[in-house]
């Protein structure tokens, strides 16, 4: 769907229309495009300032950041933003979705440290062959679980596993204490992983984290350990991962891969122990709500003049203000 009420007047491009977020600040006026049809371009996006760009169609909306004279705010309603990260003008301003995707993608994570665990994907088969499959299996309980990026979404992911009775070590760029405890540095993964009955990974993919979990990260894990990967695909070198399956060494949970989506003959969809969801972390009712709200707020502190919340990357302007614990931030 995409509009021009504005004829060209129009300083604001969101997904949603002005009712759905609670209306827009006196005197101001937006085009709505939410991915669907062509993007409005021409002469009533040219006074276009701040861009929502609608989530899942971040691809489709690339070619239109250029194509905007006066952007001068990128809103992602994604935690990641590296894929518009190249596309971004100088000068512009790009703030992504921190606190719109936490509940969601920490409710998932513990989906499948449970379900992974519990042996969930082959208790499903036998019932599917109507065969009665009794026996022992791992719990949560007593288990020590690694939170690899500790930001919004791995404090999210704590907060949930606590009642579960297990160790948590938490492992971010920088070393800390907070409430809840301890916060390690990168540096002590080495000696951290071995203690680690499951590791899940909530960090950003940049350069410093891609292809982080290598060959050496994964040997240094326990044997029967598994990998949760909530974070995104290529922050784990795939042919590694694969060798390891192949061996029964470790398990795996993915609820992203690389390649991704996955080819239907890639090995991994046959790997042994390995648990695999099409990137539905964050895809629940509880992201048009939040969703919402981070659009009415940001536009509310764009056209008042105020610090933007969420800042990633761009200049430094009296209507910006960086804020460093993005939602899977190492921090």
């Amino acid at each position: 769907m995409a509009s021009d009420p504005a004829g060209g007047s129009a300083r604001l491009l969101l997904p949603f229309t002005p009712s759905e977020i609670g209306g827009l600040p006196e005197g101001w006026e937006a085009l709505v495009w939410d991915g669907g049809g062509p993007p409005p371009v021409g002469p009533g996006a040219a006074a276009v300032e701040l861009f929502v760009v609608p989530y899942t169609f971040t691809r489709k909306a690339l070619p239109l950041l250029a194509r905007l004279p006066g952007l001068r705010v990128v809103q992602s309603l994604s935690a990641g933003t590296e894929n518009l990260e190249p596309a971004l003008p100088a000068g512009v301003t790009l703030c992504n979705a921190k606190g719109v995707h936490d509940a969601s993608t920490a409710e998932h994570a513990v989906t499948l440290i449970l379900a992974a665990l519990r042996g969930i994907p082959d208790l499903v088969r036998a019932q599917d062959a109507r065969r009665w499959s009794p026996g022992f299996g791992p719990a949560l309980a007593d288990r020590t679980v690694l939170l690899l990026g500790y930001g919004a979404i791995g404090t999210a992911v704590e907060t949930r596993i606590a009642p579960f009775e297990c160790r948590v070590l938490r492992v971010a760029r920088t070393a800390r204490v907070t409430t809840r405890g301890r916060v390690h540095a990168l540096e002590d993964l080495p000696h951290l992983l071995p203690q680690a009955d499951v590791v899940v990974l909530t960090v950003p993919l940049t350069d410093a984290t891609r292809g982080l979990v290598d060959a050496d990260f994964l040997a240094r894990m326990k044997d029967g350990a598994l990998v949760v990967n909530v974070a995104r695909g290529k922050v784990v070198d795939t042919s590694a991962l694969l060798h390891e399956l192949g061996s029964g060494r470790l398990r795996a949970a993915l609820d992203v891969t690389d390649p991704e989506p996955l080819p239907p003959g890639h090995p991994l969809w046959s790997a042994a122990n390995t648990l695999i969801t099409p990137h539905r972390a964050a895809t629940t009712s509880a992201f048009r709500p939040r969703a919402l709200a981070l659009v009415r707020n940001q536009v509310a502190r764009y056209a008042a003049g105020e610090p933007l919340a969420n800042v990633v990357s761009g200049p430094e302007t009296p209507r910006s203000t960086a804020q460093p614990n993005s939602p899977h931030s190492f921090e």
